[in-house]
């Protein structure tokens, strides 16, 4: 049995439900200043607020698992990604602290100044977590097992694409939320911004995968070398397939559909993302074996991860299925 290949996909697993289900309430947060009457702000913060703090759940069990289980990935990707992971956290933070003050601020204009400070904190957030992955993409200089780049490796043409293209994607998966969640003028109006983002977030796609090509070698002979090209191939051809079916299901007036395709294009460009790195772990010079704790460490975390792993899932599940079905706006979840 291969410890480090399952530590990889529960590390893989984690980030993805990270990007899901933080990606959609971060949406909302980029969606704010488009939204028109006070009453839309409050159901769409309404709709996130069983679940916005729990969904981070999943960014500390992926930062500490990545700690524990690749503590050399984390030594090296710490340092080259320092200024926009502590943006990053401070958004993050700022954003959390928004929330909970907007809801006790009585007057109009304090309530616009917390709404400034919640819309700052999801753009900032989502623009660095595109940021951090579009410099990681692109590759990390390593000498002697050690961080050996500059102060601004992580800045670049390409990783400030990758920034536009996951807040992009944000909105799109916050749009669609709201057309789960909400009815009338809102949904209408989410639909509208839902159709325009599907394209923008389709050609963010495709700009982000035909420029990663041309990073690094290793990337292009992973692709376009026989026989992975015939083995690949449907990767995209399902991402094209999925993007088609998610502008048919918002135009068609599908409800939970919307939500579920942009799920599955993120699932398909994610998995299409790992196809690229794999074996790598920190590219191009740090592959998974490279990095993982002795294989003692990594049984021992196992046990814990094959206990605490499911209690997330099932209080996961349990708050969503708890507050199903549409927001009623007249009520407050918080």
């Amino acid at each position: 049995m291969d410890y480090v290949l399952i530590w990889a996909g529960l590390m893989a697993f984690a980030v993805f439900a990270y990007v899901v289900l933080d990606g959609f309430d971060l949406g909302i947060g980029l969606l704010f200043p488009f939204l028109r009457s006070e009453s839309d702000k409050a159901t769409a913060m309404n709709s996130i607020a069983p679940f916005w703090d729990g969904n981070e759940t999943w960014l500390v069990l992926g930062g500490g698992g990545l700690y524990a289980t690749f503590p050399l990935a984390f030594a090296i990707i710490m340092p080259a990604l320092y200024a926009p992971l502590i943006l990053m956290l401070l958004a993050l933070i700022f954003r959390g602290v928004a929330f909970e003050f907007r809801w006790r601020t009585a007057t109009a204009a304090g309530r616009r100044r917390w709404d400034l400070g919640f819309i700052v904190g999801s753009v900032v957030a989502a623009f660095t977590q595109g940021i951090a992955l579009g410099a990681l993409v692109q590759g990390v200089h390593v000498v002697d097992r050690a961080y050996a780049g500059g102060w601004w490796d992580w800045l670049t043409p390409f990783s400030v694409l990758t920034g536009v293209a996951v807040v992009v994607g944000y909105a799109l998966l916050g749009a669609c939320w709201l057309i789960y969640k909400t009815e009338d003028d809102l949904q209408r109006f989410c639909r509208r911004l839902a159709f325009g983002l599907a394209w923008a977030l389709g050609a963010m796609i495709l700009a982000v995968s035909v420029w990663m090509l041309f990073i690094q070698d290793p990337y292009m002979k992973r692709w376009f070398t026989y026989p992975n090209f015939w083995y690949l191939s449907p990767v995209p051809v399902l991402a094209v397939v999925v993007g088609l079916a998610l502008l048919k299901a918002i135009r068609n007036g599908g409800e939970l559909s919307p939500f579920l395709l942009t799920i599955a294009w993120f699932g398909l460009s994610y998995f299409g993302l790992c196809i690229s790195f794999y074996p790598q772990i920190v590219p191009p010079d740090i592959n998974l074996w490279q990095a993982a704790s002795p294989v003692g460490s990594l049984q021992f975390l196992l046990v814990g991860a094959a206990i605490l792993i499911p209690i997330i899932l099932a209080y996961t599940a349990y708050s969503y299925w708890v507050f199903r079905g549409k927001v009623n706006p007249d009520e407050n979840y918080h």
